[in-house]
This record gives structure tokens, C-alpha cells and sequence, in this order.
């Protein structure tokens, strides 16, 4: 939702990043890095040029019965349903339009959703990550560039753990969450949306290589040539062969990643 008061920026519209991977891919990591390495961190927040939504804010409101599940491990959070998806693309509207936006506080302890929201004000970039934000084409269309952090899926469930384990929740509710709900989510709503992504990032902030690639692409994007990244995409977007860059260590292929091209930072050995 856009803030009270809030006006449209006068340049061009942001250039929105959206991020995918299955649960604890390193999704957030990979941003926080993103911003790290552009020195965006330390910036003001009303000030910086790049910015972190995440679409774990945009969680339902649950009914006092999906509360109780919730609360014994039984409801579903990575159901696409489990997303208030137009609040999510109303947000993200503002957004490209320039506006500052109340995002929504989200507790995962409670599986509440808090009365206190935070403000993302306009910037050049906006970094959107989350499990499920290439599932909706309404949404997924909004995204100039589109990345998917591919991460074992034995790193993510070890990660998971020990994330919600930190919550206070025990290993044998995480473990039956997991095993009914994650990983058949996963493998039905957020993996087929591989097949959408323009860069695939694998091992996740682990593989520096892709990510100093996006990093200098970013750089790109907020030293002037926005408005020539937009128009490669409009009109090449889709219709150019990918193209593959190397990992660390491996030598041959061109590491540069022309504007509206496809390209792929993929392992062949690691499946899911």
C-alpha cells in the first residue's frame, strides 16, 4: 500500500529484481550480500538507491482456526493461497509508480500479522525475494530481471532447522512441517518456476562469481544505462539463446552478461 502522503518519483520507473529459491536457498542472504557489495547498507534508508521487500511480509491474516494449525505445525505457509497476493501486487505497483510503501510486519512466532508496518521509500532498484514470487504471472511480469538461488536440498533443510529451531519451535514439529508441507510445496509450486529465471545462482551466497556479476550489473543499472537495460528486455527478452558462465574456477566461457539476454549459472550435479 503506498503512504500517506507519498509522491511519484519524477525519473524512470525502478528497476525491480525478483529473487526465488525453495525454503532457506539463501534467498535473503544473496540480497543482503547484493547490498553489502554496493555499500547500499550503509546508506540512510530514505536515501538508498537499492532496497530489500521480501514476500514473507505479505503472509494472510489467519482465522483463529488456521491460527491453532498453525501453532501445531498443520498449516500450510508455502501454499501460494498462503499469500494475501493483492496486497502483495498492489505494493509492488506503488512501487514501479515511485511511491514509499507501508509494508506489512509479519510475526512468525505468533504467525501474526503486526499492527506496526515499515516504510520502503522509492529507490532505483528493488531486490523482491521470496519462495513463491515467480509463481504469479501478474506478478512475475513486473520483474525486469529474475533470479533463482538453487541450493542442495539437504543445506536447506539443515538451514531450516536450525532458522526455526531459533524460533522456539521443536525438531520433531519442524520435521513433519517439512516433510507434509515444504518439500511437496516446493516441489510443485516454487521449483517448476525455475524455468522462468533469467540467472540461476547455485550454492547461493556461496558462489561470489554470480554474485559480483549481478552486483556489477546493478552498478550498470544506477551509473545511467536503466533505461538501456529496460528497453534490451522489451525487446529481446525471451527470444535470445541462454547464455553459461562459468563458476569459480571453471575457465572457457565469456563471463559477461549482455543486457535482455538469458543466461545460466547452473551445477549439472546438484539436484534437488
Amino acid at each position: 500500500m503506498a503512504s500517506a502522503g507519498s509522491e511519484e518519483r519524477p525519473h524512470q520507473r525502478p528497476f525491480l529484481i525478483g529473487v526465488s529459491g525453495g525454503t532457506a536457498s539463501g534467498k535473503s542472504t544473496v540480497c543482503e550480500k547484493i547490498m553489502e557489495l554496493l555499500g547500499q547498507n550503509e546508506v540512510d534508508r530514505r536515501q538508498r538507491k537499492v532496497v530489500i521487500l521480501s514476500q514473507d511480509c505479505f503472509y494472510k491474516v489467519l482465522t483463529p482456526e488456521q491460527k491453532a494449525k498453525a501453532l501445531k505445525g498443520q498449516y500450510n505457509f508455502d501454499h501460494p493461497d498462503a499469500f494475501d497476493n493483492d496486497l502483495l501486487l498492489t505494493t509492488l505497483k506503488a512501487v514501479v509508480a515511485g511511491l514509499a510503501v507501508d509494508v506489512p510486519t509479519y510475526d512468525f512466532i505468533t504467525h501474526s500479522r503486526l499492527p506496526e508496518t515499515t516504510v520502503v521509500y522509492p529507490a532505483d532498484v528493488l531486490l523482491f525475494e521470496g519462495i513463491l514470487v515467480f509463481y504469479s504471472q501478474e506478478i512475475r511480469d513486473l520483474f525486469q530481471l529474475k533470479l533463482f538461488v538453487d541450493t542442495d536440498s539437504d543445506v536447506r533443510l539443515s538451514r531450516r532447522v536450525l532458522r526455526d529451531m531459533k524460533r522456539g519451535r521443536d525438531l520433531e514439529h519442524i520435521l513433519t512441517q517439512y516433510t507434509s508441507f515444504v518439500k511437496p510445496a516446493f516441489e510443485e509450486f516454487c521449483l517448476p518456476t525455475k524455468k522462468y529465471a533469467d540467472v540461476i545462482i547455485p550454492r547461493g551466497v556461496d558462489n561470489m562469481v554470480a554474485i559480483n556479476l549481478i552486483v556489477q550489473h546493478i552498478q550498470d543499472i544506477l551509473s545511467g544505462d536503466l533505461g538501456r537495460w529496460q528497453r534490451s528486455a522489451a525487446n529481446g527478452h525471451g527470444r535470445t539463446p541462454k547464455r553459461t558462465l562459468p563458476e569459480k574456477g571453471d575457465a572457457g566461457s565469456s563471463t559477461v552478461l549482455a543486457p535482455g539476454k538469458r543466461a545460466l549459472m547452473e551445477s549439472s550435479s546438484r539436484p534437488h
